[in-house]
């Protein structure tokens, strides 16, 4: 095998892909994607898996003829399904002398500094003991998920935690088009490109597109997300074989979206990519100015209007 160009490395794998056509888990895909995971591990990579089909493989296990649509259903399922799904990947890195650890996120946890830390100090420990930590969202106690961009959101905050050199979305796509590939036969694959192109999410589409409830939508704004931490992303088709050691080690596919040179210190990565908006500032001419070319601080006297409810 040759060398890896990449030493940190998050792969998320969406639902569509673990999911064996809504039949519960494709265990034969999960044990490829183990064993290339194993491959790269030997060589001194370290790799953090963000795995969706929780929801399914509970649909599953649980025999129901179709989907939940009330929260608590689906927080339920998930539940069940997420015990299917760990002890998949468990059974498969088992195989390989490998353990496997479950990290169960919200994004409450990532907001929260100190939790945020907590995150970050086990992941980062876990990838010292050799481990390949399985992250997902905690779907019993969050919706987010269920609402939001199926994972692609939560592979970028991973990247984030463990200063990872590349994300790997892996979907059932060749990549990012410049238009829907389903409605356009002469679509055009974007093999690569700034992250932070304001283009891309003109190709990528609404927000519900061809790739389901979070689309290629989601995946540009994960790739967004992570560029601010310096991380380098790619999006690829899931199933070509050997995709995962292909990518790290150079090879072009898919879509690669490029970081650029600068990103934020850690602590502004937090700020930016793991705090929610609860209100707004609008500042004078002076203090958007003083933000965006002076590098300096904002102070009271250029704020002219505060929206929100703010503790302090």
């Amino acid at each position: 095998m040759s060398k890896p160009r990449y030493k940190k490395v998050v792969v998320k794998i969406g639902s569509t892909l673990t999911t064996d056509g809504g039949k519960g888990l494709d265990l034969d895909m999960i044990a490829a994607w183990a064993e290339q995971i194993a491959a790269l591990r030997t060589q001194g990579v370290d790799v953090v898996l963000v795995s969706s089909g929780s929801i399914a493989e509970g649909i599953s296990r649980l025999g129901l003829k179709t989907r939940p649509t009330n929260i608590s259903e689906l927080q339920a399922t998930a539940a069940v399904g997420q015990m299917g799904l760990i002890q998949a990947y468990e059974a498969v890195f088992q195989q390989h002398g490998l353990h496997s650890a479950q990290i169960l996120l919200t994004h409450a946890d990532l907001s929260n500094r100190n939790r945020y830390l907590n995150a970050r100090a086990t992941l980062r420990t876990l990838l010292k003991y050799g481990t390949v930590p399985v992250v997902n969202e905690n779907d019993s106690v969050s919706n987010e998920e269920i609402r939001f961009g199926d994972n692609d959101t939560l592979g970028a905050l991973a990247a984030n935690l463990i200063e990872a050199d590349l994300l790997i979305i892996l979907t059932d796509q060749d990549g990012l088009f410049d238009s829907d590939p389903g409605q356009n036969p002469n679509a055009k694959l974007i093999e690569k490109a700034a992250a932070n192109d304001p283009r891309l999410m003109g190709y990528a589409g609404p927000s519900r597109g061809y790739l389901g409830s979070g689309g290629m939508r989601t995946k540009v704004s994960a790739a967004q997300l992570a560029a601010r931490s310096g991380t380098h992303t790619v999006i690829a088709p899931g199933k070509l074989e050997n995709v995962i050691i292909r990518l790290v080690q150079g090879e072009a596919i898919g879509s690669f979206l490029e970081a650029g040179e600068g990103h934020l210190a850690a602590r502004k990565q937090w700020l930016a990519g793991h705090m929610r908006c609860a209100g707004e500032l609008l500042l004078d001419d002076g203090a958007v100015d003083v933000l965006q070319n002076k590098n300096a601080s904002l102070l009271p006297v250029g704020v002219k209007q505060v929206n929100g409810v703010f503790k302090r």
